[in-house]
C-alpha cells in the first residue's frame, strides 16, 4: 500500500506544474526554520548558521527523505527513507505546511518530529535551499553497440 501511495504521489507530483519559489524570499523565511536546522555544505561552510535540534538541510532537495546521518527522525520520515522518497522542491514544500498531514496523505506513519508548519513560504524556502544545495547530479546515459 505504501508502494501504491508513493508511486501515486509522484504521478501526481509529475504531473503538477513545479512550484516557482521566491529565492531571495525563501532565504529571508529561512528564518523560521533556523531555530532548529542550519545550513553547512559539506565542506563545513555555514551557509546558514541556525539549530542543530533538526537535522543540516543542505542538499535536501534531491535527497531521500529522513537520511541526513546522525540525526534521529520520527517514524513518518524513517517510513519514507524505507520507500526511497526523494526531496523535490514541491514536496517539501507541501511537507513544511503541515508535516503530519504531508506524511499521511501520502501512506506515511503521521508521527514526526517537525511540529512546526510553515503555512506560507515554503515553496520560496524550497527554492531558495535548492539553489544553495550541491549542484543534482547529471545522468548520462551511453551508447551500446
Amino acid at each position: 500500500m505504501k508502494l501504491f501511495s508513493l508511486l501515486a504521489a509522484s504521478a501526481f507530483m509529475a504531473a503538477a506544474p513545479a512550484v516557482a519559489g521566491d529565492i531571495e524570499a525563501g532565504e529571508k523565511d529561512f528564518k523560521k526554520c533556523k531555530a532548529c536546522h542550519m545550513v553547512v555544505s559539506a565542506e563545513g561552510e555555514d551557509i546558514y548558521k541556525g539549530g542543530k535540534t533538526g537535522p543540516n538541510l543542505y542538499g535536501v532537495i534531491g535527497r531521500v527523505a529522513g537520511s541526513y546521518d546522525g540525526y534521529k527522525y520520527g517514524n513518518g520520515l524513517k517510513d519514507a527513507a524505507d520507500a526511497g522518497f526523494v526531496w523535490s522542491e514541491e514536496a517539501l514544500a507541501a511537507y513544511v505546511a503541515d508535516p503530519k498531514a504531508w506524511l499521511g496523505d501520502n501512506g506515511f506513519a503521521t508521527k514526526s518530529k517537525m511540529s512546526f508548519k510553515l503555512k506560507d513560504g515554503g515553496a520560496d524556502v524550497a527554492a531558495w535551499l535548492a539553489s544553495v544545495g550541491p549542484a543534482p547530479i547529471e545522468e548520462t546515459t551511453t551508447a551500446t553497440d
